[in-house]
């Protein structure tokens, strides 16, 4: 099953608007379906490795959506009892400003708008995230963000998305018939699907980037993960 990307066709998500009902719904779509189908779990496996009782950390998040994973890491933070701070980047405003309503009770989180294929200066971070960002990119810009994320962090660099196979292809077909039935949303999980990379391919895009001595897993509900950590964690 070969890779279809179409840059002339971008995710409804991704093409400027305004906030509408629309938009909200599908946002509100994509962070159940984060919950329930892995993200969360994905996420949160690493930082019990790098989150620690006391540690002070700066994060950053690409392309954060509606902020969901950053506020998972703060929730985590506070249970720690350690100190985080995230830096939370998307490209659209209409989705940061719902964002920003999300996460009134987050002051530790600072939302901006900005391309993560250009943003920040190398080594401001600790934590560098990146969820179900990587296939709205063709390779050469998915490569791009890939190395942008390694010369951004110091220490710790997480990068999740979806796996491209028959599985995926099917659940999503059949998820998006039966729940999650929005234009928005079903359009897009549907272009998600056909746009993902396969487990070789993504480890190939890191190689490219410049990434060594990383690690990768494919994970439940057609995930996969490669990250970056100093050695002994």
């Amino acid at each position: 099953m070969q890779r279809h990307f179409d840059p002339a066709e971008p995710e409804l998500m991704d093409r400027p608007q305004p906030v509408t009902a629309e938009l909200v719904s599908d946002l509100r779509n994509l962070r159940q379906l984060n919950r329930h189908f892995g993200s969360y779990a994905l996420t949160t496996r690493f930082l019990r490795r790098w989150v620690q009782p006391g540690a002070q950390l700066r994060a950053l998040d690409l392309a954060t959506g509606s902020g969901d994973i950053p506020r998972l890491v703060i929730d985590y933070a506070r249970k720690v009892g350690a100190i985080v701070t995230v830096e939370a980047i998307d490209q659209q405003n209409s989705t940061l400003e719902i964002a920003r309503g999300l996460s009134a009770d987050y002051p530790e989180i600072d939302f901006k708008q900005g391309d993560v294929l250009f943003f920040g200066e190398d080594g401001q971070y600790d934590i560098v995230l990146s969820s179900l960002a990587l296939h709205h990119f063709d390779e050469a810009a998915a490569v791009r963000l890939l190395e942008r994320c390694r010369l951004l962090s110091r220490r710790f660099v997480l990068v999740s998305d979806l796996r491209r196979g028959f599985l995926a292809t099917v659940g999503v077909y059949l998820l998006t018939a039966m729940i999650y039935r929005e234009s928005m949303t079903r359009t897009d999980a549907r272009l998600s699907a056909e746009r993902s990379f396969s487990f070789r391919e993504f480890g190939s895009l890191a190689e490219r980037a410049g990434w060594r001595n990383f690690g990768r897993r494919k994970f439940r509900f057609a995930r996969q993960a490669i990250w970056l950590e100093p050695a002994g964690i």
